[in-house]
């Protein structure tokens, strides 16, 4: 690659481009660590993006109808850093740059949202991000479809390397948004033929531009080096109707001598060859020093966004005071105000109706009364719609031929409909959920983890929560999954144990500001046991006293979900011998933990031995049987030890010794 001649062909551009190159190396060789390749090698794309194309305002970063910018291979975080610095964003400062990779800094080794302002998605693990932009395009296209394109018109913008495009969640994700016909999705493909180990073709040889095209994308093949052709590119693209691919031909590690290397992916810190590549750029300043010109010219870069920002503020404040309000609202994630009346009332006649159903129909039956007063919320399921029972009859179908819909079919893609919702909730104004059954959350988990790791309130409905699914058996049994949620940090996970439990649940989940929900539902139907009508929302507790002991209390039996119901039948068969047996309900572990400790002690007083009583495994109830010191001398669990086999529901209970004769020999055991 001739270096002298790139910067004679177009020296503006190239001087632009050379301080986001000249800004890695001094970044990583200060912390003596990161990765310089990428960012040095997409330094050309970036700058053309910003410079043409891409809509942003530093100085107000959530603007709600601002491009969006994901790098989704989020090793090559000084790319974003560098970018965010040389634009005026306020929160990357020089200091931020110099403080890379350092304890408090916001300029983490690889994006991190909340870190700073203008961070639209935590990338790193790599396919995450592209995956995310699927979710961002789709709440694009219904929000543009639903308050008009003079409010909501813009596009997502995504840099993805060959890693994210081996990551198995890029199918599901390029290949839902082929379906989907997001036109405004343009993904640069960072195609320099190295990874960590060698070149990509040690271990791939897809034709990456022909994967694409199958799967419904527009193609474009350029020199990623060239500014005219990057910007003709990006032209074309945003002309296209369908998602658009722009594979960009790059050498990594640009002009550095570890260009085209494996090496050059990741760290490149030594100084002669730093001074040598800053000497080919025609970069002569000391380090983190941007000459003046150059940084204003950067800084101009975003007077086309804040006039783009302007205008739609003008065309915004055309809008009725009531529906400004109702945009504003939707944009800072709250729930309506009457959702609590909303859900108060149909707590009441439920409990006056005393159904029984199984819990994933009583989320539909409240999703019934929510969705009707959130037109906010995007719905679906990964092909599992009749089953999750995730979608209402006013929602409408997302597809390119409603886009006002609301519900979207997913298809078989557990990892790629996590992500997507990740991206609908970071891209604001959207509160989506989606279903699948419980045990597929394995197929989910690496998104799942980001959504808490991020605190974007997403809510996973995951059905079909225990061995009480019956005669599909263990490959579809969960035994494991409840334990490894709640191991999950910010991650609040609701087991309820009938309808008024789980619209409890639906109702923390969609008023959560920065915790992501699940809820594990019931195939086989449960009785109502929340008999007595509390406008209170209980289920907030975490734990709460669901029946009080009636002879002289000696036990507590601790239950979730379908175990309520047997925890309540264990204790009618120790009071008929006179063992006064407290029943607590816990759908949700990690809000009682949150609770006072006087409250959790009236809950789970010192004297009476413990049972838990669930149909997984022990991992998660230790705490509260052996007592948050560990000191509680008498308790048992009565739950799975192993996998769960293929028969009816009931006969599973009884063979694996999950019913109520079982509780209450456990609680006379320990007596």
């Amino acid at each position: 690659m001739d270096i002298a001649a790139l910067r004679e062909a177009n020296p503006d551009h190239w001087m632009k481009a050379a301080a986001i190159r000249a800004l890695t190396l001094d970044a990583v060789a200060a912390a003596n660590s990161g990765h310089s390749g990428m960012p040095i090698g997409m330094a050309d794309v970036a700058t053309v993006l910003y410079q043409n194309h891409l809509n942003f305002d530093p100085k107000a970063p959530d603007w709600a109808d601002r491009d969006r910018f994901i790098l989704s291979a989020g090793h090559g975080s000084m790319l974003l850093y560098s970018l965010m610095y040389l634009t005026g964003y306020e929160d990357i400062t020089l200091q931020e740059i110099k403080d890379f990779r350092q304890w408090g800094a916001k300029t983490a080794g690889h994006p991190e949202y909340g870190h700073a302002r203008g961070i639209e998605t935590t990338t790193g693990p790599l396919g995450q991000g592209i995956a995310n932009s699927v979710g961002f395009a789709i709440a694009e296209e219904i929000q543009r479809a639903t308050w008009g394109k003079n409010i909501v018109n813009h596009f997502t913008y995504v840099i993805a390397g060959d890693g994210c495009l081996m990551e198995g969640v890029s199918q599901e994700a390029l290949s839902l948004a082929g379906m989907q016909e997001l036109s405004h999705l343009i993904v640069f493909w960072d195609n320099n033929n190295i990874t960590i180990d060698g070149t990509v073709d040690i271990a791939d040889k897809t034709n990456q531009p022909q994967r694409f095209a199958a799967s419904g994308w527009h193609v474009l093949e350029i020199d990623g080096h060239d500014p005219k052709a990057i910007d003709a590119a990006i032209i074309e693209a945003k002309k296209d109707p369908r998602p658009s691919m722009i594979a960009c031909k790059t050498h990594i590690a640009l002009g550095h001598a570890a260009q085209d290397t494996s090496k050059g992916h990741g760290a490149l810190t030594d100084a002669q060859q730093m001074a040598d590549a800053k000497a080919a750029y025609g970069w002569t300043t000391g380090p983190f020093e941007v000459p003046a010109d150059i940084k204003k010219g950067w800084e101009d870069m975003a007077t086309r966004g804040q006039a783009a920002h302007a205008d739609w503020q003008a065309r915004f404040d055309k809008l009725s005071g009531t529906k400004q309000a109702e945009f504003k609202r939707q944009y800072a994630g709250e729930a309506p105000a009457k959702l609590s009346a909303v859900i108060r009332a149909f707590k009441k006649q439920t409990t006056e109706g005393a159904p029984k159903m199984a819990t994933r129909k009583s989320s539909e039956k409240t999703l019934e009364v929510i969705n009707a007063i959130m037109p906010e919320t995007i719905g679906g399921s990964a092909d599992l719609t009749g089953s999750n029972n995730t979608k209402t009859a006013d929602m409408g179908v997302f597809h390119p031929t409603n886009r006002k819909g609301r519900y979207v079919y997913y298809g078989v893609r557990e990892h790629g409909m996590a992500a997507a919702m990740n991206g609908m909730a970071l891209h604001g104004g959207a509160k989506p959920y989606g279903g699948t059954f419980m045990c597929f959350t394995d197929y989910a988990r690496g998104s799942m983890r980001l959504s808490a790791l991020m605190g974007v309130p997403v809510t996973y409905v995951m059905t079909h929560d225990s061995i009480g699914l019956g005669e599909d058996g263990p490959t579809h049994q969960p035994v494991e999954h409840l334990a490894m949620m709640r191991a999950t940090p910010n991650t609040n996970v609701f087991r309820p144990a009938d309808t008024v439990e789980t619209a409890e649940a639906w109702e923390m989940a969609l008023t959560s500001q920065s915790t992501p929900h699940v809820l594990c539902l019931s195939r086989q139907n449960l009785p109502t046991v929340r008999t007595s009508h509390k406008t209170k929302n209980l289920s907030a507790q975490g734990g709460y006293v669901l029946a009080e002991a009636e002879n002289k209390r000696k036990a507590i039996i601790m239950a979730s979900g379908s175990e309520v119901e047997v925890a309540l039948a264990a204790k009618d068969l120790l009071e008929a011998e006179g063992i006064g047996a407290r029943v607590v309900s816990m759908p949700c572990m990690e809000l009682f933990a949150q609770q006072d400790e006087s409250y959790r002690k009236r809950v789970l007083p010192a004297g009476p031995v413990r049972v838990a009583v669930e149909a997984g495994v022990q991992q998660g109830w230790d705490q509260w049987l052996l007592g948050e010191r560990g000191n509680h001398k008498k308790a048992a669990f009565v739950g799975m030890t192993g996998f769960g086999a293929s028969a009816p529901a009931e006969t599973l209970f009884e063979k694996f010794g999950i019913t109520a004769a079982d509780v209450a020999k456990a609680v006379k055991d320990l007596l």
